[in-house]
């Protein structure tokens, strides 16, 4: 039988999918082809969850939700992505280029560039991948037999006691065979939904814990079928709800088209019930970080807005007055009438808050992190950072990390 010209095949593909792609050989890369010119490999960031599956043919969805297809035909491997369905925020792109090393005066390109690359439903990549694992193993699989690999359940288990809310799950399952024609759902979507709304995620967690049975109605015949439209309806809710706490129309409804399009590839009620918790989380963690005081006015939503996707550069007050459509001068004056803090001092606090979640969660040195959100130098870093949070970022993340 003729041999196989991956390189060819690799080729085809990505210029079919307009999709980066790359061929590895014994976990070493031997090909890469891309319609795009990427300043670095977007993969750095997520090679090893990548590399994790072993399956013949699998996918990871990464937090923001950009897709990586997989292809095992021992000893080779075939890695295509990032790709996504929606456009991705410019911010959660330049977050992705900080984690893959892109040098400050390539992100700019580093962002044209993902944004050029084709977007793609997961389906279609699905679709793709199994035509490739043919071709390689022989094998003919259907979209129900890929595996799907992400980070949710990870990240559940960091923030949510999630054994309790499958036992709530149960009792839930167990109460609706029983009590099919009662409904108490009113109430308990109120009080969520009103919880997202304020960006209250420590209440969330307490009421996730010792949440009562929900007892819905019926949306379809079939329970995996109701769960999903249960979990489309929840997800819609979420996002107005967001809308209303202040966050972006788009951000929210992009969103909600992503978690959307996630969970109808799902076949397993535990995984679309723990994907309803991430997605309720989610929506109420950002709006926790746009929120300042119990009733934010209209001007300090769009300040925190303006920050939130802007956060790895040097914040101009003058552009983003002219973005609001005031003076400078008065954005300044306003804003600490509503706020009680000056605009710069609110500044350099969001800035703070995203460098100790970087000091937390990556392995960024400070002086990386200094250069991506934009201080002038590191001493400038390490001052703002020990005003706001009393310790040095070394010593913060020493503190975080034992």
């Amino acid at each position: 039988m003729k041999s196989i010209d991956y390189n060819y095949l690799c080729t085809v593909i990505g210029n079919l999918a307009g999709i980066p792609i790359r061929l590895f050989k014994n976990e070493k890369q031997i090909f890469y082809h891309s319609l795009v010119n990427l300043p670095k490999d977007p993969l750095i960031a997520f090679k090893n969850e990548v590399f994790r599956i072993d399956s013949h043919v699998g996918y990871f969805i990464t937090p923001s939700f950009n897709y990586y297809g997989i292809v095992n035909a021992k000893p080779y491997r075939i890695v295509v992505g990032p790709t996504r369905y929606t456009n991705g925020k410019d911010q959660d792109i330049k977050e992705l280029g900080f984690r893959c090393d892109v040098a400050p005066d390539e992100m700019n390109d580093f962002v044209i560039a993902m944004k050029s690359i084709v977007h793609m439903p997961l389906e279609s990549i699905m679709q793709m991948l199994c035509a490739i694992n043919y071709i390689l193993n022989k094998e003919k699989l259907s979209l129900s037999d890929i595996i799907i690999y992400d980070s949710e359940q990870q990240t559940l288990k960091q923030l949510i006691e999630s054994e309790r809310a499958n036992n709530n799950l149960n009792a839930d399952i167990q109460n609706n065979q029983e009590l099919q024609n009662v409904h108490n759902t009113f109430a308990i979507e109120q009080t969520i939904m009103n919880i997202v709304r304020k960006g209250d995620t420590g209440l969330l967690k307490d009421w996730i814990t010792s949440a009562p049975a929900v007892r819905g109605g019926i949306l379809a015949a079939d329970q995996l079928r109701h769960i999903k439209n249960t979990f489309i309806v929840t997800t819609t809710l979420a996002s107005r709800s967001a809308i209303r706490g202040g966050m972006d129309v788009d951000d929210a409804l992009s969103l909600s088209d992503s978690y959307i399009q996630k969970v109808e590839l799902m076949n397993s009620v535990d995984r679309i019930t723990n994907l309803q918790f991430h997605m309720v989380l989610d929506y109420t963690e950002r709006v926790e970080k746009l929120r300042l005081g119990k009733t934010p006015s209209k001007l300090i939503l769009e300040v925190t807005n303006y920050i939130q996707h802007h956060l790895s550069e040097r914040i101009s007050t003058e552009e983003m007055a002219n973005s609001l459509f005031l003076s400078r001068s008065r954005l300044a004056v306003k804003f600490k009438q509503e706020s009680g803090m000056t605009l710069t001092d609110f500044i350099l606090r969001e800035k703070t808050e995203e460098a100790k979640r970087l000091l937390r969660y990556t392995d960024k040195t400070a002086v990386a992190i200094s250069s991506y959100l934009g201080f002038s130098s590191q001493s400038h870093f390490s001052r703002v950072f020990k005003k706001y949070t009393g310790k040095s970022p070394n010593e913060y993340r020493e503190h975080h990390n034992t």
